[in-house]
């Protein structure tokens, strides 16, 4: 656990107390539940340890926001570690494998997370409501991601994708965002 504790302090991302015990929690579950199911390509404790710093990296530029949405949350990346890294914030992971989406009721149940509903649907199936965020990795890109999130966003929601190098081919001029550049990784943050 030291090395994401010291790989936190690096990028300066102040988490909760607990955040680095919770975490722990997942890590465990990850690695077993993965060798049976294949959730994630991050494989060794190192890669999973930067898809988690990867995840909580925007916590340094984002605004604190009451309730927010991950779009393909996957194994958790980057929904569920916000949601333990924001516990303030309530989070809707939508997931529509039903082996992540089980993985991910089972994450927010064994570490007693309130603050998280798993939907086991596609987003395009979710009733629309407003979201003061919304959050993507990896699901598809920036145009398409934004029709997917248009019935959630009301005026002010925050959009935040966690995008490669690419980005820069996705971007329409006319939107509000700015692009955070970090070292492996460009967050595309749209504001509405």
């Amino acid at each position: 656990m030291s090395q994401l504790k010291q790989l936190l302090a690096q990028h300066n991302v102040n988490v909760p107390e607990d955040f680095l015990e919770k975490i722990g929690q997942y890590k465990a579950l990850l690695e077993k539940w993965n060798k049976i199911h294949n959730l994630t390509g991050a494989k060794t404790l190192q890669q999973i340890d930067q898809f988690i710093l990867d995840a909580v990296i925007p916590i340094t530029f984002l605004p604190s926001v009451k309730k927010a949405m991950d779009i393909g949350t996957g194994a958790g990346f980057p929904g569920m570690i916000l949601a333990i890294a924001l516990p303030q914030t309530h989070f809707t992971l939508v997931e529509p494998l039903s082996k992540r989406a089980s993985f991910l009721q089972f994450v927010k149940a064994d570490l007693g997370l309130s603050n998280v509903d798993v939907k086991a649907l596609r987003v395009e199936q979710l009733s629309s409501e407003p979201y003061d965020l919304i959050t993507s990795r990896a699901v598809t890109d920036t145009e398409m991601l934004l029709k997917l999130s248009k019935p959630f966003c009301t005026e002010g929601s925050l959009l935040l994708f966690y995008k490669g190098e690419k980005v820069y081919d996705e971007i329409d001029e006319t939107l509000d965002y700015k692009i955070i550049e970090a070292e492996n990784r460009h967050y595309l943050l749209i504001k509405r």
